[in-house]
C-alpha cells in the first residue's frame, strides 16, 4: 500500500518573495533571511533561487513532516530548526535581512485525516503541530470545564454559539465517555449550532479556535513579532501572510504601534522614542490565485521596514 501524497499550493508565493527580498544583496549588511514558517517549503525554495551565493536561509517549522520536507533540500546556504518561530529572538540581534511568516495551516496538514485539522474527514482529534510533544485537543477536551470550553471558543472561533458548544460537548463526555474523533467532534457541533452562514460547515470556527488553542498559535505570533524587532537590520523586510481576523488584527496592530514615534508624556520636551518600523504594503490574492486556489481567498499579506536601530 502507497503511502498518500497531499499537495500544498503556496500563498501569494511570489509576491511574499518580492516583498522579502527587494533589495538582497545590495543594500542588506548580512544576506541572512528567515522563513519562520517552512510549512512544505514552497517559500523557502523560492527565496533560495532569489539569493546570491554568500547568503543563508534559516527555515522553522514544528511539524516534523516539515522538517522531513526540509531535509530534501540540499542547498548548504539552508537550514532549519524543528521549533516554533517564537525561538526567532535567539537569532543574533540585527543580523537578520528579512524575515517571513505564512500563518496558514498547509493543505497536507488539513487533508491528512492522522492530523485531526478538519471536520471533512474522521481522524483522531489531535491538531498539534508539533505531534511529539504536548496535548491533543482530544486529551484537553477529556478534562476541560464548560467555562474553559466556551472561553476558548468564543476567544479563539469568534463563535456565538459557544456556550451551548461547550454544554454539549461535557454533556457527551459525561454520558459516552471522552470524544476522540473529529467526527465525534462535528457531529456534536452540527447538532448544536443550527444556524450558520451560506457554505461554511457548523463545526468550522469550533475546529479553528481549539487548533488555535491548542498550539497556543496567537501567543507564539505575538513572541515572534516582538522577536523580529530585535534580529531584523535596519532596512530589514518583515513579511506576514494572515489567514483569519485574529491573526491579522494582531499584525496590524504590530506594526502601526510601531511604525509611529513614541513621546513621553511624563517628559515632554524629551527626545520621542524612534518609530521602528515604515508600513510598506497590504497585498490580497488576485482573483486568478483565489480561482485556482480557493483557501487563498481570506489570505491578507502585511509587509513593514525595519527602521530604527536595533536596541
Amino acid at each position: 500500500m502507497t503511502t498518500p501524497t497531499w499537495q500544498h499550493t503556496t500563498v501569494l508565493l511570489t509576491e511574499a518573495v518580492d516583498a522579502l527580498i527587494a533589495d538582497a544583496g545590495e543594500t542588506a549588511k548580512q544576506n541572512v533571511y528567515v522563513d519562520a514558517t517552512f510549512g512544505r517549503g514552497g517559500h523557502s525554495r523560492l527565496i533560495l533561487s532569489r539569493l546570491p551565493a554568500d547568503a543563508q536561509l534559516i527555515a522553522f517549522d514544528k511539524d516534523v513532516e516539515a522538517i522531513a520536507e526540509a531535509a530534501q533540500i540540499t542547498d548548504a546556504r539552508f537550514s532549519i530548526r524543528h521549533e516554533g518561530f517564537r525561538h526567532l529572538g535567539e537569532l543574533p540581534l540585527g543580523g537578520i535581512a528579512g524575515v517571513l511568516m505564512d500563518l496558514g495551516i498547509s493543505s497536507p496538514q488539513i487533508d491528512n485525516p492522522d492530523r485531526g485539522f478538519s471536520f471533512r474527514f474522521d481522524g483522531p482529534l489531535d491538531m498539534r503541530m508539533d505531534t511529539t510533544r504536548g496535548q491533543s485537543v482530544a486529551e484537553w477536551l477529556a478534562s476541560a470545564s464548560v467555562d474553559q470550553i466556551t472561553e476558548v471558543v468564543r476567544d479563539y472561533g469568534e463563535e456565538r454559539f459557544a456556550f451551548p458548544i461547550a454544554k454539549a460537548i461535557v454533556a457527551r463526555r459525561q454520558e459516552r465517555g471522552p470524544i476522540s474523533t473529529t467526527a465525534d467532534l462535528a457531529g456534536i457541533v452540527a447538532s448544536t449550532v443550527k444556524t450558520r452562514e451560506p457554505g461554511k460547515d457548523p463545526a468550522t470556527r469550533t475546529f479553528q479556535a481549539l487548533r488555535i488553542f491548542i498550539n497556543a498559535e496567537l501567543e507564539e505570533l505575538e513572541q515572534a513579532l516582538e522577536a523580529s524587532l530585535k534580529v531584523l537590520q535596519p532596512g530589514g523586510r518583515l513579511v506576514v501572510i494572515s489567514f483569519h481576523s485574529l491573526e491579522d488584527r494582531i499584525v496590524k496592530q504590530f506594526i502601526a504601534k510601531h511604525s509611529k514615534e513614541v513621546y513621553d508624556r511624563r517628559a515632554p520636551f524629551a527626545v520621542p522614542q524612534e518609530m521602528k518600523l515604515k508600513s510598506v504594503e497590504r497585498v490580497r490574492p488576485s482573483d486568478a490565485e483565489v480561482s485556482a486556489n480557493p483557501r487563498a481567498r481570506s489570505a491578507i499579506m502585511r509587509v513593514a521596514e525595519r527602521t530604527a536601530v536595533p536596541a
